[in-house]
């Protein structure tokens, strides 16, 4: 019996030698519960999470601690959001050849990314509709301006009409 249960040991062993970063994946899944639970909680709450995982990363700045606080950073609504920061601390961890950690950190760093694009091309597209707006009251300024010009030479058709009229009885 005694050899059949270090037999068990050594296949499951065996089997985890089999998986490579069988660890890593726990762990990915732990960071993504714990930005989940983050990204719902309330302000002040998110606020100190992220406080003890900056903390944490500054004790001890293992990968884990790492993507834990580049996970945060990219998943907690602004102003407490760091899209900069998040892809930072992605960086030297990114590897999308490699499973567990280097995985996701390529993930979410091309999430954080694109999002830092998106955010760029949409504050660029209301500067320009800023910019069409502004054009758009100057024309219709200008249009004004000559309608009343335009009624004004009408007035003056009309007053010196009547005018005429007048002297002509």
């Amino acid at each position: 019996m005694k050899a059949f249960m270090i037999a068990i040991a050594v296949a499951l062993a065996g089997c985890a030698l089999l998986q490579p970063g069988a660890e890593q994946l726990g762990t990915v899944d732990a960071i993504i519960a714990d930005a989940m639970t983050a990204a719902r909680a309330p302000s002040a709450e998110q606020k100190a999470t992220l406080s003890r995982a900056q903390d944490a990363f500054t004790r001890d700045p293992t990968a884990v601690n790492r993507l834990r606080l580049a996970t945060l950073l990219a998943v907690v609504p602004a102003p407490l959001r760091d899209d900069a920061r998040a892809a930072e601390l992605f960086e030297p961890v990114a590897d999308a050849a490699a499973p567990g950690f280097g995985r996701f950190a390529a993930f979410f760093s091309a999430l954080v990314v694109e999002r830092q694009r998106l955010t760029r091309e949409l504050e660029r597209t209301a500067r320009e509709r800023e910019r069409v707006d502004k054009d758009r009251d100057k024309r219709e300024e200008a249009l004004r301006q000559q309608l009343e010009a335009l009624r004004a030479i009408e007035r003056g058709i009309l007053e010196r009409e009547e005018r005429l009229r007048r002297k002509q009885r």
